[in-house]
């Protein structure tokens, strides 16, 4: 069953390797996700899970239960993938809210990054090049099979990591918020970066070949 599992997962990413830390952190999501597919929970349900739960951290930022929050926001959009793959509930449409989660949730973090002290204008650059990697990744892999598989510096959980650090620090009473702001504008720009780079080389590769 669980190779099964790997199997599958591996077929909708285009067949990349389960080994390593990848393997590993599948290994934990699928044992994770077998009592919630025997309790009937859906992967739409933990979805929405974690934007109810990203919501949740604007509301707590200034306390223990924002980093709680924020790491069930983490952990339900980790594994609602691997729920949908287990209950035979992948799908294009499960995929697309589960995309769109992902911004709004994100959004929510900024919200909260900014009711710690960050200035709006670095937290707000940031956001929008975070919006644009995740735009450019699959805008280019719908124009064909040009799926992405560079991994920057600045992915989803270390967008998380930063407004994690911003509130670890804002309840040690540490004024670091806004240099952490700066670090994360600074590794987003440089990911937007990669992602863009990697894309347009692999658009050009393919406009020569067909030429």
């Amino acid at each position: 069953m669980k190779d099964e599992f790997f199997d599958r997962w591996s077929s909708l990413h285009g067949g990349v390797a389960v080994t390593g830390l990848v393997k590993g952190w599948l290994t934990i999501s699928y044992f994770l996700c077998r009592p919630l597919a025997a309790a009937k929970v859906t992967p739409n349900f933990l979805t929405l899970c974690g934007v109810l739960a990203s919501a949740c951290i604007c509301i707590t930022h200034h306390s223990f239960w924002g980093i709680v929050f924020l790491v069930f926001s983490l952990i339900c959009d980790g594994i609602d993938g691997t729920l949908a793959i287990i209950t035979s509930k992948d799908s294009a449409r499960g995929a697309m809210l589960d995309s769109v989660a992902d911004r709004i949730g994100e959004f929510f973090w900024l919200v909260a990054f900014y009711l710690l002290g960050a200035p709006i204008w670095i937290i707000g650059v940031a956001w929008v090049a975070a919006f644009s990697q995740e735009y450019v990744r699959a805008r280019i892999a719908g124009l064909g099979d040009f799926r992405i598989d560079i991994v920057t510096i600045s992915e989803r959980p270390v967008r998380a990591s930063f407004l994690g650090i911003a509130m670890v620090v804002d309840l040690l009473k540490i004024n670091l918020v806004t240099q952490t702001a700066w670090i994360w504008l600074f590794f987003q720009v440089i990911s937007l970066v990669m992602v863009s780079r990697s894309g347009f080389r692999r658009l050009r590769e393919a406009d020569s070949i067909g030429n």
